[in-house]
């Protein structure tokens, strides 16, 4: 199934009711390992240093591709449960509008749990990741407008 024919709230519900399949936390990390496998191999290209997302322990790279209106992530990290943490933010924001991207309230990262069970670092992470690809869907809708 390809998540860019369902809405922001489509595929964060769909994430959400992965994540209830699991009562034990570990076995939710489990699966976020398991997503974050899931990812597409990064082409060594794009892993240079301007492409790293400032603020992340793990270095974690992401590239954005601006297609047909939509912005599209390419992403890598170092780190298995921070590649999982990148692959449901792809999963949920690549193939969007800037102004989806922009508009997006991402209820899953409290509503799975993820807020809550990862560590202050992990989580102060994933909200660079956030704050990157939203930084690239407000560039690429000012380059649009200009």
């Amino acid at each position: 199934m390809s998540y860019h024919d369902l809405t922001v709230r489509e595929v964060q519900d769909e994430i959400i009711k992965e994540f209830s399949l699991f009562d034990d936390w570990m076995d939710r990390y489990d699966h976020l390992i398991e997503e974050g496998k899931e990812l597409p191999v990064m082409d060594e290209k794009f892993r240079k240093s301007e492409y790293l997302v400032e603020g992340c322990q793990s270095r974690v790279w992401l590239y954005p591709e601006f297609t047909d209106g939509k912005v599209y992530f390419k992403a890598e990290s170092d780190a298995l449960i921070v590649r999982g943490i990148i692959a449901l933010l792809v999963k949920v924001l690549s193939g969007r509008t800037p102004d989806e991207i922009m508009d997006a309230d991402l209820y899953f990262i409290e509503e799975t749990g993820l807020r809550q069970n990862l560590s202050p670092t992990r989580s102060n992470g994933l909200l660079a990741m956030l704050k990157q690809m939203k930084l690239y869907a407000i560039a690429y809708k000012a380059k649009k407008e200009s």
